[in-house]
């Protein structure tokens, strides 16, 4: 039986981002799907079973810090397998937030090496614990 690919939620409400991150990592043999807000995101992970999350901080109707918590309580396997996007990484409220909440921060505009190498580095720490992911 084969093994079904990886699943990565993207959630940002910039489309064209949305666009090039879902081309490159379906290109690396991902299966991607995305939302432009928190509440399609929070819909679609309770059907879609992501195993990983790229997770803009500022959303049109919801943070991402706000949507975070909320995914981590419903969903605790995807703790460790969120990264946060952002280009205010620097904020107070932001940086105080990241201090709590020890995830990795991909600071926008980034090279879309540093997503791929996360979503590799995830994976394969997956691989060692089993999969883990959203699970209805």
């Amino acid at each position: 039986m084969t093994q079904q690919p990886y699943t990565v939620l993207i959630v940002d409400d910039e489309a064209p981002l949305r666009r090039v991150l879902e081309r490159l990592l379906s290109r690396q043999g991902y299966r991607v799907v995305s939302a432009g807000s928190a509440e399609t995101a929070y819909e679609l992970l309770a059907t879609a079973q992501a195993n990983a999350l790229l997770l803009d901080m500022q959303l049109p109707t919801m943070s991402g810090m706000a949507l975070y918590l909320a995914i981590i309580h419903r969903w605790p396997a995807l703790e460790g397998r969120i990264a946060i996007m952002t280009g205010d990484a620097e904020a107070d409220e932001v940086r105080s937030w990241l201090e709590r909440h020890h995830c990795t921060v991909i600071r926008k505009p980034f090279n879309l090496h540093q997503v791929t190498d996360w979503v590799t580095a995830v994976f394969r720490l997956g691989e060692e614990r089993g999969r883990g992911g959203a699970e209805a």
